[in-house]
């Protein structure tokens, strides 16, 4: 059964394990996937806009949040086939599908290779032509991590200094979502350190393929001093895909639905393929 408007946390389907969601709004299905490390709750002024027109799934993707972690399987197809299955479960019709930085790629990768579940698709700040010194960073970001915080404070602390860009209700939406309380009251992260490992490297794959196949209409969002999506990446992407619709944002980094979610709301509600998607579904409610 689908969730009521308040948001609830929701147990779904992915492909052979479960998925936790945080739903919300009625209407057609609108995913949101979000970024490596991150947890579902990052998303929350976004759904809370979109719950308006759509039934919002906000998904902990596989080994994040409290999602399950399995053993193997964090490569693009395996994301893809989560939202396969999640969106067939929802059993609305095909569905716009959202994400941010690894959400992204999931998002682009389920366009292509399902895309009988995508009605349209968003990309913030992902793509192809990423340069390898970003994938070097983010491994050694991972590495680096520290495994367990003694309290509240220094995970505040730790999270501020990695993400300096963000506003504190952002820090306190990673905080609720993705670290849990252990008995000795320290705090440690809910993702699952080999898996993030594994999707991390899994990043590194060629996407230009499953570019090419989308047929899905698409919308392509960056952050203008993203440290993720050069300027040059960027670029590519748009000569990859011409067809797809741009948008940047100048002086937001590479967080930009936490950073500026105004700003990604309204391109959001401005693309024309999320308008007629509601539009469609009010009409046909009538």
């Amino acid at each position: 059964m689908p969730c009521e408007r308040a948001p609830e946390r929701c147990r779904r389907p992915g492909a052979g394990i479960g998925l936790s969601t945080v739903e919300c709004g009625e209407g057609p299905p609108c995913v949101l996937l979000h970024g490596i490390t991150a947890n579902a709750r990052v998303w929350d002024p976004v759904a809370e806009r979109l719950a308006r027109r759509f039934h919002v799934v906000a998904v902990d993707q596989r080994g994040h949040g409290l999602s399950d972690a399995p053993a193997e399987g964090y490569g693009p197809a395996d994301f893809a086939a989560d939202v396969r299955a999640l969106v067939d479960a929802l059993a609305a019709g095909p569905a716009v599908v959202v994400g941010h930085s690894l959400g992204a790629r999931n998002a682009l990768v389920t366009a292509s290779r399902h895309p009988e579940v995508v009605a349209a698709c968003v990309a913030i700040d992902f793509g192809p032509a990423i340069e390898p010194g970003v994938f070097d960073a983010l491994d050694r970001r991972i590495a680096a991590a520290p495994p367990v915080f003694a309290d509240d404070a220094s995970l505040r602390q730790y999270l501020a200094g990695r993400y300096p860009t963000l506003p504190p209700t952002a820090l306190d939406r990673r905080m609720a979502g993705g670290y849990r309380r252990r008995p000795d009251g320290g705090l440690e992260p809910r993702a699952d350190a080999g898996g993030v490992a594994a999707a991390a490297r899994a990043l590194r794959e060629a996407l230009d393929a499953d570019v090419r196949a989308i047929q899905a209409p698409t919308l392509v969002l960056r952050g203008g001093a993203s440290a993720v999506v050069s300027h040059a990446a960027f670029a590519a992407f748009r000569a990859l895909r011409p067809d797809f619709v741009f948008a940047e944002r100048a002086g937001v980094s590479h967080y930009v639905p936490e950073e500026a979610p105004d700003w990604t709301i309204a391109q959001l509600e401005g693309f024309d393929a999320i308008r007629g998607r509601t539009a469609a579904m009010t009409g046909r409610r009538r």
